[in-house]
């Protein structure tokens, strides 16, 4: 007579041994790319010399075969907010496994979304209830999906430059045409300029609004709402009996000196919030849908709608104690606290060099979310040389000092959109003071090189028009 297997004796009889298929295959890393997955990603990191392997990774740094460490000043676009294996999160996930917790029933209610809920409300006044689900863009998905409903209006408003993710919906209101084209039809939805009252509220006057949803900093180019104006929008939208959909995605848990970037703003309460990114730990892809109350109970308003909107992973075990995990981390390590020291001290060290490079145009910002933007140089010789990638394509100065912080420093920056001379830092929250100086004698270091008779960059500058011209 033949027995069943235990759960545990099944698993020894088919072992499977990831690190031992590292070990074996992880060297293919760039092929396996190019062959299955997006071609482009490995032949743009090869064109540009990002093509790095990095072998470990903790706190703010990577680690190469070779030991050289690499300090990360992108944080994985911002998921990273505690850095990478954080010792918490880390401990609560292999408790969450080791638990063996029936999860995902989909006919239960489980502790940990509603814990996990209970906590995260509790930063957010006058947000009442949460929907989770698995992203940032599944996140806006869902805001756009209560606005609609519960106003019952078809149209929802997004500032010009903005990104709300790329899905079919969040593609609807972003307002770079780069992600939008050959894709259309798309939702009808409509760009104002970020701060513009009247254009708003000649959108409004037509009645058919149901949201307004506005990053309070935008992320490409890092571009932060005028003052006054969240909170005078907000006023226009309710008047008009329409909501404001606050997208804290990149911008929310800490990111700018605040646990929302709203919360900058005195008297702004949006009616839905959009959070994901950071919440994860960098581990469980997680995202939440903050709303009042009252939508809701709209939106859910009997037996017969409990699942009109729902998501097969929304809720799972893991992603929930990732994010307990790291809203305690917060609350004890006092992030937020931390992020508004740090990002004052690297903020004001950038600005106070605005009078020593004519190529550096601007820094903006709020905590660890800054822009540093590059523009059109005074003196005749620098002239020609920016004329010249300008030319050839805009956005090129700024790959230019991307790339050496990388070869030359090791230090991982990012362009802040495309055709943007724009650098964006969004490094991991619990960054400090030496990783602030690090930074700075590298992009000075960059900066001089820049300014120089000769200049190693611009010879690497005329590799990029090069490539620009190629691709026309």
């Amino acid at each position: 007579m033949t027995t069943a297997q235990s759960p545990s004796e099944s698993s020894r009889a088919g072992d499977f041994d990831l690190g031992a298929l590292l070990a074996e295959r992880g060297a293919e890393r760039y092929e396996l790319h190019q062959k299955y997955l997006n071609h482009q990603l490995p032949r743009m990191l090869h064109t540009i010399g990002f093509d790095k392997v990095y072998e470990r990774a903790e706190g703010a740094y990577f680690w190469d075969a070779d030991g050289n460490d690499y300090l990360d000043m992108l944080a994985g676009f911002g998921v990273m907010g505690l850095g990478r294996h954080h010792p918490v999160v880390r401990k609560a996930l292999h408790d969450v496994l080791d638990l063996n917790l029936a999860d995902l029933t989909r006919f239960d209610c489980q502790p940990l979304p509603g814990l996990l809920a209970e906590k995260l409300l509790a930063h957010s006044p006058h947000l009442d209830r949460v929907f989770f689900g698995n992203s940032g863009t599944e996140a806006v998905e869902g805001a756009l999906k209560f606005a609609r409903y519960v106003t019952g209006r078809p149209r929802v408003l997004y500032c010009e430059h903005a990104f709300h993710g790329l899905t079919t919906g969040s593609l609807s209101v972003n307002g770079e045409t780069g992600f939008r084209d050959g894709f259309a039809p798309l939702l009808p939805d409509t760009a104002v300029p970020l701060g513009d009252l009247d254009a708003l509220e000649r959108e409004l006057r037509n009645g058919d609004i149901a949201a307004l949803i506005v990053e309070p900093i935008q992320g490409k180019g890092v571009h932060e709402a005028p003052p006054g104006y969240l909170r005078a929008a907000q006023e226009l939208l309710h008047r008009h009996k329409a909501l404001l959909i606050a997208d804290e995605v990149q911008t929310g848990l800490g990111r700018t000196g605040d646990f929302y970037a709203y919360q900058h703003e005195e008297g702004v309460e949006p009616d839905l919030v959009c959070v994901a990114k950071a919440l994860s730990g960098g581990y469980v892809p997680v995202g939440a849908t903050i709303g009042k109350d009252w939508i809701f109970k709209k939106v859910y308003s009997s037996m017969d709608r409990v699942l009109v909107h729902s998501a097969s992973f929304g809720a799972n075990a893991q992603a929930m104690a990732a994010g307990l995990a790291v809203l305690s981390v917060m609350e004890n390590e006092q992030i937020v606290a931390g992020v508004r020291a740090t990002g004052e001290l690297l903020k004001n060290r950038l600005t106070a060099l605005k009078d020593k490079y004519e190529l550096l145009a601007d820094v903006r910002g709020r905590g660890l979310m800054i822009g540093i933007e590059f523009g059109r140089p005074r003196s005749l010789k620098l002239r020609g040389r920016w004329t010249m990638l300008q030319a050839a394509r805009k956005g090129l100065f700024a790959q230019m000092v991307v790339v050496p912080l990388l070869q030359r420093h090791r230090i991982l920056t990012q362009v802040s959109g495309d055709h943007m001379e724009v650098i964006k830092l969004i490094p991991p929250l619990i960054i400090g003071e030496r990783e602030v100086d690090r930074f700075m004698a590298a992009f000075t270091a960059v900066m001089d090189d820049a300014h120089d008779g000769g200049g190693l960059m611009w010879d690497f500058g005329k590799t990029l028009v090069k490539q620009a011209v190629a691709q026309r």
